[in-house]
């Protein structure tokens, strides 16, 4: 079936059981920009646990800067699910890294999908093919990502472990993934980090512009153990050819895990029935998007 005809279906259902869904509590759950995959795949996976009639409560996905906004929204409880980079899972619980005061009251439910690394140059600024190009630029304008998003921190994250010289090498934009993909499509940058469950959609719409003026970058071996002296959260990842528009031959680049985590004052039985339903209905959003497909459950 269409994925048209899937979200159609999803939304049929959650309309048959509004009358039990008024009396349900309902939780929020935090995702990400609507040009990457959290959203999409949270928007599914509330719809999902909304239209089960035996469901004690209800859920409501929203869109955020990504990562980090997801943080504090958990940390305010203005969200109690949260759709976060691994790394900032570690961040938050511990205090380190962006985050400065520890919020121990954060728990992990599952590892979803890979969250792959697509750091990308315009090919004309392309020599070795590794992400250590990115070394290479003398002031031209690239993005990492929305300002304060899980993009932007993760990508200063690598770029510092690799020693690349970001702050002078680069004249930094701002801009959430799809706005980056049309920057860099007008010529208005040269290059954009965005990390997510692949296909992504604004990588894909570059692509299908740009073909070969476009790079996704590789990671080397030596460069997946550099990033990893801290937290090691990263593996090599291939995004086989036909990944996305034109890409003929495989990018080996890297990949850390998405986690979907919940405030510890959410009751066990409700994170239960919602991981349940999670597994349960694994292959109805293994259609919605297929970053979803490397999930199992062993």
């Amino acid at each position: 079936m269409p994925k048209i005809g899937i979200l159609f279906l999803l939304i049929a259902l959650l309309q048959s059981c509004g009358d039990q869904v008024g009396q349900r509590r309902t939780y929020v759950l935090t995702t990400g920009t609507t040009g990457g995959t959290f959203y999409p795949v949270g928007v599914a996976l509330s719809t999902l646990v909304t239209a089960q009639p035996q469901a004690e409560f209800s859920l409501t996905a929203i869109s955020s800067a990504g990562s980090m906004e997801n943080i504090k929204l958990l940390r305010d409880n203005q969200a109690q699910f949260a759709l976060v980079l691994a790394i900032f899972a570690a961040w938050a619980y511990d205090g380190e890294g962006p985050i400065r005061n520890p919020q121990s009251n954060l728990r992990s439910i599952s590892a979803m999908w890979p969250n792959v690394e697509h750091f990308v140059l315009h090919s004309d600024l392309v020599t070795t093919g590794t992400v250590k190009d990115l070394d290479q630029l003398a002031g031209e304008r690239y993005v990492l990502g929305a300002r304060n998003s899980g993009a932007e921190h993760t990508g200063i994250y690598i770029l510092e472990a690799l020693g690349i010289d970001y702050l002078n090498k680069f004249s930094l934009g701002y801009m959430a993934y799809g706005a980056s993909a049309s920057a860099m499509q007008d010529g208005n940058i040269v290059g954009m980090n965005v990390p997510a469950g692949p296909p992504v959609t604004a990588i894909t719409q570059a692509f299908a512009q740009m073909r070969s003026d476009m790079t996704v970058l590789d990671f080397s071996e030596q460069e997946i153990t550099a990033i990893n002296q801290r937290y090691p959260l990263w593996q090599s990842f291939e995004l086989p050819p036909g990944t996305y528009p034109y890409q003929e031959q495989a990018i080996n680049t890297a990949a850390s895990p998405n986690v979907l985590i919940v405030r510890d004052d959410v009751s066990e039985q409700i994170v239960y029935d919602l991981t349940r339903m999670l597994w349960e209905n694994l292959a109805t959003l293994q259609q919605i998007h297929s970053a979803t497909r490397s999930m199992i459950l062993e």
